[in-house]
């Protein structure tokens, strides 16, 4: 049985799995949806009830009964790399993959449809309310009255991006800024803005969470750092043990999110209480275990090449 991987050339995060997946002699096919048409092909044939599909790449083939799992990481457009790109053919391209491959029985780290669902931060939000996490006060909004109403009720607050930053060229960092007393809020009318109580921290927590498996990272935070992506501390990240509470509510968030792989974030406070930021459902984990040693490569490649489970949990 086969794991396709869906993802860019320049993946090292991928390129890290691949590596443990070919040292266990487990079967894999890497697919950058963007080469497809030319540079990969694919063929699907629906006919009195059955089916079957096939992909090809660099010399390689795999047919959907042979697919044992499907790993979603950093897949480019479909066509893009096509000699006659156009939203069109990608639309086209992107129909004919991705339905083919919701047709097999592989299951997937993630499925896009639940990734998809899982990219909304506001949706995050909710769902880790029900799931128990201790949930800074958020505010999204486009009236700036409320904006400032918001800020007065908890004094300092932080202003974040929804989406993440724009792709361009240079890439532009939008890192979680704290707002100074007398802000003008006047720019929220021309956006969505997210607005957040501050919490002072005194580490930063990365969880990542593989099928069930849960490994988590602490970094001491500068005093007064607002966001641990941006600015070196001279702190490195160290394996950190995961609280019985935190571990019963990232089981609750996966289950509802559907997810087979996420990344979270925490703020640590001074009374060691973590305070849940956001849940990326395809975070990187190269930096985390090159400095922790933790095997989360070695958990990722288990869960693609190991036996079907209806509950996604190892």
């Amino acid at each position: 049985m086969t794991v396709l991987i869906l993802t860019s050339p320049q993946d090292v995060t991928a390129d890290l799995v691949v590596a443990e997946l070919h040292e266990r002699g487990v079967p894999l096919v890497r697919l950058d949806p963007a080469d497809v048409p030319g540079g990969a092909d694919l063929s699907a044939e629906y006919v009195h009830g059955d089916f079957h599909c096939y992909l090809s790449t660099r010399g390689r083939m795999v047919g959907s009964r042979a697919l044992r799992s499907i790993w979603v990481r950093r897949p480019g457009e479909p066509a893009a790399h096509a000699p006659d790109a156009s939203e069109w053919l990608s639309a086209e391209t992107g129909q004919a993959l991705y339905g083919m491959l919701y047709s097999t029985t592989a299951r997937w780290m993630n499925h896009p449809r639940q990734a998809g669902q899982a990219r909304y931060k506001p949706w995050q939000l909710r769902v880790a309310h029900h799931s128990g996490f201790a949930v800074p006060p958020t505010l999204i909004t486009t009236f700036p009255r409320v904006a400032e109403e918001f800020a007065a009720r908890y004094g300092k607050v932080v202003v974040k991006s929804l989406s993440g930053p724009p792709r361009t060229d240079p890439p532009v960092a939008l890192p979680t800024t704290l707002l100074a007393p007398g802000t003008d809020f006047a720019g929220v009318a021309a956006g969505p803005t997210l607005l957040q109580s501050y919490v002072p921290k005194r580490a930063d927590v990365r969880l990542t969470y593989v099928g069930g498996r849960l490994f988590a990272a602490r970094k001491v935070s500068a005093d007064g750092q607002v966001d641990g992506r941006y600015g070196d501390t001279g702190q490195r990240w160290e394996p950190t043990g995961v609280p019985d509470r935190i571990a019963r509510s990232v089981h609750e968030f996966t289950d509802l999110a559907g997810l087979a792989y996420a990344a979270f974030d925490f703020a640590e406070d001074a009374d060691g209480l973590w305070w849940f930021l956001e849940c990326n459902q395809g975070g990187q984990f190269g930096f985390v275990e090159l400095e922790t040693g933790q095997p989360i490569t070695g958990a990722v490649a288990s869960w693609l090449a190991g036996p079907d489970h209806s509950s996604g949990r190892t």
